[in-house]
């Protein structure tokens, strides 16, 4: 499994064949190493229905048949725009031909904001769970800390974790540790932020915060192989 990382909160795995891209936002997004014209994924997964986790979803999905992946009213939302959706919800787990995907809780807001300024509601946001070839990946979303996440990682032995750390919206850092420690990933990623004023954050504040110093700098484009 070869794992990437391009900014903000995208990730791409690449897996049994498969090219797998989760949150892409592409358009917009200044610290994004990739351009839409060259991304073809078989499969997007979506923590959440905000527009820089949605991003380019729906072109990139049109263009290349990819299957979407998220939540149900997200999903549902999606499938009304043209592309084809596989809709879960939190707790549930579903084994695709690519992986085995579970949704876990994320404590955040969701909604879709149109240019005739409504925000359409897109169900609950989520974590990721994501296991193939032997290897499990949690792309933990945008979240709060909450104490539950010592279950997922009681539950699954996880080999790379991706925490945001950007605070404002979500964890800062040290909430962010608190949350690697209970999540007891092999590896712990810092995401989510730097994008824009608001989430600034040094990530090497991150790395001295955990205490079993298993943190790891992801530049855009660098790639971890499990």
């Amino acid at each position: 499994m070869k794992v990437s990382f391009h900014g903000h909160a995208v990730v791409q795995v690449e897996t049994n064949g498969k090219t797998i891209l989760f949150d892409p936002f592409i358009t917009g997004n200044s610290l994004t190493d990739l351009r839409v014209e060259d991304v073809k994924p078989d499969v997007i997964i979506l923590t959440h229905g905000h527009s820089d986790h949605v991003g380019d979803t729906l072109e990139l999905a049109k263009k290349h048949d990819a299957l979407v992946v998220g939540i149900a009213e997200l999903a549902t939302y999606l499938g009304w725009q043209g592309v084809r959706t596989h809709g879960m919800n939190i707790g549930g787990s579903y084994e695709f031909d690519f992986g085995k995907v579970t949704l876990t809780p994320a404590f955040h807001s969701t909604g879709y904001m149109t240019v005739d300024e409504q925000i359409i509601y897109l169900g609950m946001p989520a974590g990721v769970v994501f296991s193939a070839e032997g290897k499990t990946i949690y792309h933990v979303g945008d979240t709060a800390l909450y104490s539950d996440m010592k279950l997922i990682g009681d539950k699954h032995a996880i080999d790379l974790a991706f925490i945001p750390i950007g605070d404002n919206f979500t964890m800062g850092p040290e909430d962010a540790a608190v949350a690697a420690k209970l999540l007891q990933a092999k590896t712990v990623v810092p995401i989510h932020y730097n994008t824009f004023p608001p989430i600034k954050q040094d990530p090497n504040r991150f790395l001295e915060l955990l205490e079993a110093g298993n943190g790891r700098i992801m530049e855009v484009g660098d790639i971890i192989e499990l």
